[in-house]
């Protein structure tokens, strides 16, 4: 038990909630995976202000300050946004303190409809449904029940990154509460150093409490899910190669190709192509449309809050994930090793109760890493000259926790197999998305050394007594740490 939270009671009473309480449980199971679900904190804080939220911090701190005496035992704790992480204990933590960002989800447009104000509770779908209405749109996420919070300091791919980047590049402000309880702004003429490390460095700085969004004018979307037969891979790998390597990249035009398997039946192909206009049968995405038979076909003209719903509908609660991502070079040979060495480690694990296994490619052209130079840089350390990239991502859900470890060692075979592929072929490539990243992966170092030193320069800068690296254990951090705290 965590005696931090007797503290929290007193400062903060009607905002903490004890295991006891009805909605101490509503909030565990609120989370996607069934491993966070599963983790019980000694109590949940639901801040509603980014007061509350510093009150919480500066709590957090003194007490664990004093804990640090002879006999004193410190207690740790976690931040959850949408709570839709896969990583265990990204997003809530056993026996310490879970903040809850779900009671600040209120969306606000200015004036003059170029930016929109996102509390860091809100999912998407509490953006697009406002401003759908508005005819506006920021870049964002592509499901609606994942939280905006997430994967915005986590870099954020968007069906609008082919025009605009990452979503992290097009925040102009967060509003942020440090480690000693300040909430300041940071953007391009405040604190610009924490406003870049924010642009893909996680959890490392503070609380996000609210992120301004640019907004730009959209009259709709076309897009949808095509599902069909797995024989048809000959021709999705073509074209998907194709199409991440046209010197004329239409930015409109987004592809996310799946192979998913299940126990029912077998291995299916599922491509979502998203069009952000409102026009029918793009030609970009002609190469995809024409690919016969279609088992399913919801292609047609929408908005955002019906495309995100669709697709989330394929993402329940509930279940175990992992999720595991390698990133590599454009090559048509090594997407179909990528998908029969699945296929073969795939035969370890398909008798897991519940399994359901996919493989995932999506473009990362030049069109998407050139942006964020524009907006003031981020910390993802992508480089155009690369050219068209790949991130390859293994998603798994299954039931019992008891299949866990080969879950994970199907999953890293997969990978170690196809590096050393990529490898002798020149295809290799060191990049790791955060947001798709597993546990045992390290994105923060994929940015690159220079990165990973602004980075570290900026949490010593922000959080100088490394409290969001110490007793925010959850995510993936900056410093390598053993019992005395951080080692630069």
């Amino acid at each position: 038990m965590c005696e931090l939270c007797s503290e929290l009671r007193d400062a903060l009473n009607d905002i903490v909630l004890n295991p006891e309480v009805p909605g101490f449980t509503l909030a565990l199971q609120s989370y996607w995976a069934q491993q966070e679900q599963l983790l019980t904190p000694s109590c949940v804080v639901q801040p509603r202000n980014a007061t509350e939220v510093s009150t919480i911090i500066r709590t957090i701190v003194r007490f664990n300050a004093e804990a640090r005496a002879p006999g004193g035992i410190p207690c740790q704790f976690a931040v959850k946004g949408g709570g839709h992480g896969h990583v265990p204990g990204i997003a809530n933590i056993k026996n310490g303190v879970t903040i809850d960002m779900g009671a600040m989800k209120a969306v606000t447009v200015n004036r003059g409809n170029t930016l929109t104000s996102v509390g860091a509770g809100a999912k998407w779908l509490d953006v697009y449904s406002k401003l759908d209405t508005l005819g506006l749109s920021v870049v964002g996420g592509r499901l609606s029940g994942i939280g905006v919070g997430g994967l915005l300091i986590g870099g954020g791919m968007s069906f609008f990154s082919p025009l605009f980047g990452f979503a992290c590049d097009q925040v102009d402000n967060y509003e942020i509460v440090l480690a000693n309880g300040q909430i300041v702004n940071a953007n391009a003429r405040e604190h610009p150093d924490l406003w870049a490390a924010l642009k893909g460095g996680s959890s490392n700085f503070g609380i996000v409490t609210r992120f301004d969004l640019k907004t730009f004018r959209t009259n709709g979307i076309w897009g949808g899910t095509v599902v069909q037969p797995v024989q048809t891979l000959p021709q999705q790998i073509s074209a998907f190669v194709s199409f991440n390597n046209a010197s004329n990249y239409d930015p409109y035009a987004s592809v996310i190709n799946t192979y998913v398997y299940s126990r029912q039946n077998g291995w299916l192909v599922s491509n979502i192509l998203v069009y952000t206009k409102p026009q029918a049968s793009p030609p970009a995405l002609e190469p995809f449309a024409v690919i016969e038979p279609k088992v399913l076909n919801t292609l047609n003209v929408r908005n955002l809050s019906s495309m995100t719903l669709e697709l989330n509908q394929f993402s329940p609660l509930g279940a175990r994930q992992l999720f595991v991502t390698r990133t590599y070079g454009n090559d048509p040979d090594l997407l179909k090793e990528i998908f029969a060495t699945a296929n073969t480690t795939l035969q370890t694990i398909a008798s897991v109760p519940g399994l359901q296994y996919e493989v995932v490619f999506q473009p990362l052209p030049p069109a998407i890493t050139s942006r964020g130079a524009a907006t003031g840089g981020n910390v993802l350390g992508l480089d155009p000259a690369a050219g068209p990239l790949v991130i390859a991502e293994q998603g798994i859900s299954w039931t019992n926790a008891a299949d866990d470890e080969a879950i994970a060692s199907a999953a890293k075979a997969v990978f170690d197999k196809v590096d050393q592929i990529a490898e002798q072929r020149g295809l290799s490539h060191n990049w790791i998305y955060l947001n798709y990243a597993s546990e045992w992966q390290d994105p923060i170092a994929s940015y690159g050394r220079a990165n990973v030193v602004r980075l570290q320069a900026a949490s010593r800068q922000y959080d100088p007594e490394g409290v969001f690296q110490i007793f925010m254990p959850g995510g993936f951090k900056l410093f390598a740490k053993n019992d005395t705290g951080i080692i630069p």
